[in-house]
């Protein structure tokens, strides 16, 4: 069988398939000519990242697909209802990504509340001639041990996030659809295992309460974080999201962190990708990465292994 690898994809991954005897083709093809591309090359199965649209036009466009795997949590991209409708099989890997996007909550938090965005950007132009003042007007940085972080959905993700927060020192407050106490064990590298209750806490409770919020949801229909409840927040507190555009109306964080309704906020996914506003891009107080919080070649190598096993099986079965 021919799979078309369109996104990149592991080395691994691609030794798994060549060995189970499937022809691999990688290459990049762009949208216009992806339906082309897999006609004239007889793709029956195609692999992607969310950088490539695999929509109803491109399904009954390529009536031999009979596979289209994604190595993004998310399915966004693909018209997967469809798909199915259409006896094309979706798969993807939801948990390859989970550790390397908590890790990026992190780095977005530790960026905004130790400046690190700004003294960046300033140290390059200013440390040679201005280190004293720099100094000193970075020298009111925050400490996570003691602080509150509100988890928003608690699925996968939002536990590995729980998990690096405890390991701080933080406390952990949840919402998320359970509406229960919820409990996630650590482990540690000499095999000892600490197991914690975290308590569940209504929405209006969390943004009131936490120092830090992040959220992890899927995509939304309506803005779940809005003015009102930006309102909400402490004028120290910020907000990480990772998650989803569609889930903080950008409009009212800007108008939030320009009032100082609220101190900082960090952005790993944007209303208007892959072109986000530039009052987003431009503030000051927002730490930002362009969607890459599960790119790391670790999550990149666990999604290959994961897809090829995957498929492997499935074919194996024919």
């Amino acid at each position: 069988m021919n799979i078309l690898i369109n996104d990149g994809f592991s080395s691994a991954g691609i030794a798994a398939l060549e060995k189970a005897n499937f022809k691999v083709f990688q290459i990049k093809v762009a949208q216009s000519q992806l339906a082309n591309y897999i006609n004239k090359n007889a793709i029956e199965i195609i692999l992607v990242k969310c950088n490539t649209q695999i929509r109803k036009e491109l399904i009954d466009g390529c009536p031999q697909l009979k596979l289209i795997g994604s190595s993004s949590a998310e399915l966004d991209h693909i018209d997967f209802v469809y798909a199915e409708k259409k006896d094309v099989q979706v798969i993807h890997t939801p948990n390859a990504t989970c550790q390397s996007v908590a890790e990026m909550v992190f780095a977005h938090i530790f960026s905004s509340i130790r400046f690190l965005k700004n003294t960046n950007q300033d140290m390059p132009l200013e440390g040679d001639s201005r280190f004293k003042e720099l100094k000193s007007g970075y020298s009111n940085a925050s400490e996570l041990q003691g602080k509150t972080l509100g988890i928003i959905g608690f699925g996968r993700t939002g536990k590995e996030v729980a998990k690096i927060a405890l390991g701080l020192g933080m406390k952990v407050l949840v919402n998320s659809k359970a509406s229960e106490e919820m409990s996630i064990k650590l482990q540690f590298f000499d095999g000892q295992e600490v197991s914690f209750a975290i308590p569940y806490a209504s929405l209006q409770e969390v943004l009131k309460t936490a120092d830090i919020i992040t959220l992890h949801v899927p995509a939304q229909n309506q803005y779940l974080v809005r003015k009102e409840e930006l309102e909400l927040m402490k004028p120290t507190a910020g907000i990480i999201n990772t998650s989803h555009g569609s889930v903080i109306d950008e409009v009212a964080l800007v108008e939030a962190l320009n009032d100082k309704k609220i101190a900082f906020a960090g952005l790993d996914v944007f209303e208007k990708e892959p072109n986000p506003e530039i009052q987003i891009l431009m503030h000051p107080d927002i730490s930002l990465s362009p969607h890459i919080a599960g790119s790391t070649q670790e999550a990149q190598d666990k999604s290959a292994v994961q897809l090829s096993k995957q498929i492997i099986n499935i074919f194996a079965k024919h």
